[in-house]
Order: C-alpha cells, then sequence, then structure tokens
C-alpha cells in the first residue's frame, strides 16, 4: 500500500508541473473501483494545489478513498434499486434540468431586455395606492445610542449636548463621543425597530409605546457603563409606516412584479412565435 501510495504521490509532483502544457497526453489512471476508473485529470484543481512534498501521499489517499466509498456506494444502488424507481428517477433528473436551462435562460433575458430602474416616482405611487399593505407591526424609532464608561470626564457636559438639537453641540457630542464612548450609534439616521434599540441596554422595557410617549431622551446605568438613548422620532405598531421605512420592500415588490410580467411575456411571446412558424402543433 505505501508503495501505491508513493507512485501515486510521484505521478501528481510530475503531471502536476505540466497539466497545463500537455492535454492530449495519455490519461493516468490512479484508482480503480468496480468497474468505475480514476483518472488524475478528473482530480479537482482545489485538491491538487494543496498537496506538497510532504502531505502528497496523505491528501490523495484521503481522496481516494472518499472516491471509492461514493462511486462504490453508487454502484451497489444501481444494482439494487428497481427498474421502476430508477426511471422514476430519471424523470426527475430530466425534470430538474429543465427547470435549470429555462431558469438560466430566463435571467439571461431579463439582464439584457427588462427594465430595472425604478424612480422615485413609482415608488410613491406604489405607496399612495398601497397604504393598507404598510401598517407597522413593530414600534420604530428615530434615535442615538450612546453607551460610555462610568469614569468618563465630563459626563454631565455629554449628557447636555446629547439632549441638544443645536447643530454645533451635536458636532460637540460627537467628538466627545469618538474620544471617550464605547458606543456612539445614530443608526445612519434610519428609522429602525423598537427591539433593535432596545438590544443596546441593560434593561428591558415592557411598555415600549408607553416608553415612547413619555421619553425623548432616556439614561440608564449599571456598574460598568452610563447609558444614554434621544428620541428623534417614533411610530407606533399600528399606524401607517414611513415611506423611508419601507422604501426598499416598496422596490422589491415592483422589482418582483416586473420580473413575473416578463417572463409571462416571455412565455407567450415564444409560444405564439412558434405558432407563427408551425412548430406548435397540438392533435
Amino acid at each position: 500500500m505505501i508503495k501505491i501510495i508513493s507512485y501515486i504521490a510521484l505521478i501528481f509532483i510530475l503531471v502536476s508541473g505540466c497539466r497545463n502544457n500537455n492535454s492530449s497526453a495519455k490519461r493516468i489512471p490512479l484508482a480503480k473501483a468496480g468497474n468505475t476508473i480514476l483518472y488524475y485529470d478528473e482530480i479537482p484543481r482545489q485538491v491538487t494545489d494543496l498537496i506538497t512534498k510532504e502531505d502528497s501521499s496523505v491528501i490523495i489517499r484521503n481522496y481516494i478513498n472518499n472516491w471509492a466509498k461514493r462511486v462504490l456506494m453508487y454502484q451497489k444502488a444501481e444494482a439494487n434499486l428497481s427498474s421502476e424507481l430508477k426511471n422514476e428517477i430519471e424523470k426527475q433528473l430530466n425534470e430538474t434540468r429543465i427547470n435549470l436551462i429555462i431558469y438560466e435562460y430566463q435571467q439571461k433575458m431579463m439582464l439584457y431586455r427588462m427594465d430595472t430602474v425604478i424612480n422615485n416616482n413609482e415608488l410613491e405611487s406604489y405607496y399612495a395606492e398601497n397604504e393598507n399593505s404598510f401598517y407597522l407591526t413593530s414600534n420604530i424609532v428615530k434615535a442615538l445610542f450612546i453607551r460610555l464608561p462610568v469614569e468618563t470626564p465630563d459626563l454631565n457636559r455629554i449628557r447636555l449636548l446629547a439632549r441638544s438639537d443645536n447643530q454645533r453641540d451635536i458636532q460637540e457630542l460627537e467628538k466627545l463621543c469618538f474620544q471617550f464612548a464605547e458606543k456612539f450609534d445614530d443608526f445612519n439616521e434610519d428609522w429602525i425597530t423598537m427591539d433593535r434599540l432596545l438590544l443596546e441596554l441593560n434593561e428591558k422595557i415592557t411598555d415600549q409605546e408607553n416608553f415612547l410617549k413619555r421619553n425623548s431622551f432616556y439614561e440608564t446605568s449599571d456598574s460598568l457603563s452610563v447609558y444614554l438613548i434621544k428620541i428623534y422620532d417614533f411610530r407606533l405598531r399600528g399606524s401607517l409606516a414611513p415611506f423611508e421605512y419601507v422604501m426598499d420592500d416598496i422596490r422589491r415588490i415592483i422589482w418582483n412584479n416586473r420580473r413575473i410580467e416578463f417572463i409571462k411575456n416571455l412565455e407567450t411571446g415564444i409560444y405564439n412565435d412558434a405558432i407563427k412558424e408551425n412548430e406548435l402543433k397540438i392533435n
């Protein structure tokens, strides 16, 4: 066995250097399982690329063993499954092949022919015409979250700045937080769920609606950190979602509707062309 592995390893080392230079060379067999032969050129490139002089025999042996187990299992199954079951498998494989080919063709046609540009007017029109589809199932907020070490110097100044809406105060706050804060996040000024915001806190708030109605600024702490939350705006569950919050969802809906319509028209067009060219006959 050691001699065989060494021989195979030598083949790998010699052939790998000229793999791309002599594609017409005689194929080199490495192993045989039942009536199936494994040739060197069938070894995946990612396997041969791993081979070094030190570990070649191990990698080759493992690959051949795995290959042999799979091939022998297939041969055993092929010999013992009923012809009816194998025919059913062939039908399923053929159906899968047809579906894959159709899918790839549709994707190619969509890439070259389908209009993928969706402007803001389309988004806003869809939003206005389908408001009933965009009511919130969660409370959402626009907020600023700050976490500071309890020993942060001039913490009172940071508290005052965090409450302010003045642009110069906000700029000063950012400078101080970049210097001292463990986390400073305005979530890109986007709407986020209240649940997402509360993940940052060290405590639970069960009545979110009441909390949002009563607090535009909130502070809490533990033994290590001070947590500051500034609520810029909020919407409660059950209310109409802001356009910005659902804009990406609307874009996906419009795109998917276009895709469905494009594929439908593509199928209809091919069908009608086949009729015109007498390629379709229905008895």
